[in-house]
């Protein structure tokens, strides 16, 4: 059972890994479109969504080697091999996305004070070329998005890249039609609101990993409660709960049982029911558990030390 899980994860991250791969040349590639166009055309939108472009490839950068690094193996020194890596990856890339934000947003205000002159045609093509680059870009990554934080950060960032080049056809259309060279700060300042807040999103989700706090979803109240109605247990403390990465929560807790409970057939049977209430039983399953099972006499004294 564990066998097969660890191996269709393995698959998984391999696959994963693929897809970064292709995403990160085809942003690339779109990458140097924009800037080279964004050069032509005087556009501060086309130069604001190559910056965004340019957070971005290498936000896929981040995420292809966290991928990479997903696949090493545990070893004595790193007890869960590299899967942080990926949340790492994540925290880089928002804190990343969110400094493009304000930037382009400031820098967006300022020009709308002071619109330069901007070549419509020009920036309508590339506006097409970065749009369809970033839908096939979406498409090869949409298969695994809901796998890990470093794969939903990685499929934000191509769907901000994506409405961004909506943002930056609309203006070029704007400019070609009416004149209104305002029109490209507008949408820099729209790209800018699509990324700021997404970006503090995800860096709240990557910083409460990091700070090893509850896993979403899960009440520690109710589980001491559910542990504690365990036929044999008598009370649970030390009771903690964080996560190691995305679909990966851990759990450890001391759990005071009857005296009765010490024989080597029913401590076993203990721990399996432990292990298998945090598995089964709450929204987050639990499947790596540590419980320190102590009879009655040792929480006492216990308790009397730490006081």
């Amino acid at each position: 059972m564990g066998h097969n899980h660890s191996h269709h994860q393995h698959d998984s991250a391999g696959s994963n890994r693929t897809r970064l791969a292709w995403a990160f040349g085809i942003t690339a590639s779109i990458l140097v479109a924009e800037i080279i166009g964004a050069l032509l055309t005087n556009s501060l939108a086309l130069l604001v969504d190559a910056a965004h472009m340019l957070t971005d490839a290498m936000g896929l950068l981040l995420a292809l080697t966290a991928a990479h690094l997903i696949l090493r193996k545990p070893t004595t020194k790193r007890t869960w091999g590299f899967r942080r890596a990926e949340v790492l990856s994540a925290t880089l890339q928002s804190s990343l996305l969110l400094a493009v934000g304000i930037y382009a947003g400031i820098d967006a205000i300022r020009r709308l004070f002071e619109p330069p002159e901007v070549q419509a045609a020009g920036l309508l093509l590339f506006g097409v070329i970065g749009l369809v680059g970033n839908l096939i870009s979406m498409w090869i990554i949409s298969a695994g998005k809901h796998e890990n934080l470093n794969m939903r950060a990685a499929f934000l960032e191509v769907l901000n890249d994506a409405l961004g080049s909506v943002a930056v056809i609309i203006a070029a259309l704007v400019i070609e039609f009416t004149g209104w060279t305002r029109a490209d700060s507008v949408a820099a300042l729209l790209i800018s609101a699509l990324i700021i807040p997404r970006a503090v999103r995800l860096l709240g989700e990557t910083t409460h990993i990091l700070l090893e706090s509850t896993p979403r979803g899960l009440d520690l109240i109710q589980v001491r409660a559910h542990l504690e109605e365990q036929p044999g247990v008598l009370a649970v403390h030390d009771l903690h709960a964080s996560q190691i990465a995305s679909n990966l929560p851990v759990l450890s807790a001391h759990v005071v049982a009857e005296d009765a409970m010490f024989d080597a057939q029913s401590a076993g049977a203990l721990l399996r029911d432990l292990q298998r209430c945090v598995a089964d039983h709450f929204e987050v399953s639990i499947e790596h558990s540590t419980f320190q099972i102590e009879p009655e006499s040792h929480h006492s004294s216990e308790h009397h030390a730490q006081c």
